[in-house]
């Protein structure tokens, strides 16, 4: 699961690392609480002599058949284990792969009296989450939409949460994107050898309403008398 995020690179500086051009839509930013049906910034692989394109799209992938964004549940994640066989993503997997920048995500754990306390990931540099995406469209109404694809967390993630994101090594971010031909599943099956660092943070976090850089912040907890 990823349910939120945070990102504070600046816009020119994410445009220079995925070699994208950046569209003039584009979200706010720093954005320390990136939550579900925010417009966030996206990565779209390039077409032969095209570049890669960084656009806005809404977390929260919206199959086809809704007839309104709320028509079902709200689907910001999708599962590797099953992606290739949900009706809703499974074109989306074959021909409309993305890469989602953030600076780290948020996970969270709950205390003896049952109180959600957050826990913010990061590895100190821009990291690219696997994604998909499709356009969603009525008459009346056109939207991007994208979803986070999420595994089974590897040791030090697995102390907070049994799921995480795919997280795309650079030198991957082409296969993923459908630059460097087939074979982006082996992706979705490895444990990515990105060095993560896992700390607790305040709970501000807890509201959706709450941002700031102070989120990030490692919480360094009072000894007991």
């Amino acid at each position: 699961m990823c349910g939120r995020f945070a990102i504070n690179t600046p816009v020119q500086a994410m445009a220079q690392l995925f070699d994208a051009a950046p569209s003039n839509d584009l979200p706010d930013l720093p954005n320390y609480n990136v939550c579900p049906t925010n417009a966030i910034h996206v990565v779209l692989g390039g077409e032969k002599t095209a570049p890669r394109l960084l656009v806005s799209m809404r977390w929260g992938f919206i199959p086809r058949w809704y007839k309104k964004p709320n028509d079902g549940p709200l689907l910001i994640n999708a599962r590797a284990e099953t992606i290739a066989q949900k009706p809703a993503f499974r074109l989306a997997c074959r021909e409309r792969r993305c890469l989602i920048p953030v600076s780290g995500f948020y996970e969270w754990t709950s205390d003896a009296k049952g109180a959600r306390c957050p826990w913010y990931i990061h590895s100190g540099e821009t990291l690219a989450l696997a994604g998909i995406w499709q356009t969603w469209e009525t008459e009346k109404e056109t939207l991007r939409t994208c979803a986070i694809v999420t595994t089974s967390a590897n040791k030090k993630m697995s102390k907070i949460h049994p799921r995480m994101p795919v997280i795309v090594s650079p030198e991957e971010w082409g296969l993923w994107l459908g630059e460097d031909g087939h074979g982006a599943a082996k992706i979705m099956s490895a444990q990515n050898k990105t060095t993560i660092y896992v700390h607790e943070v305040d709970r501000a976090v807890n509201s959706n309403r709450a941002n700031g850089p102070d989120l990030i912040r490692r919480v360094c907890h009072k000894p007991k008398d």
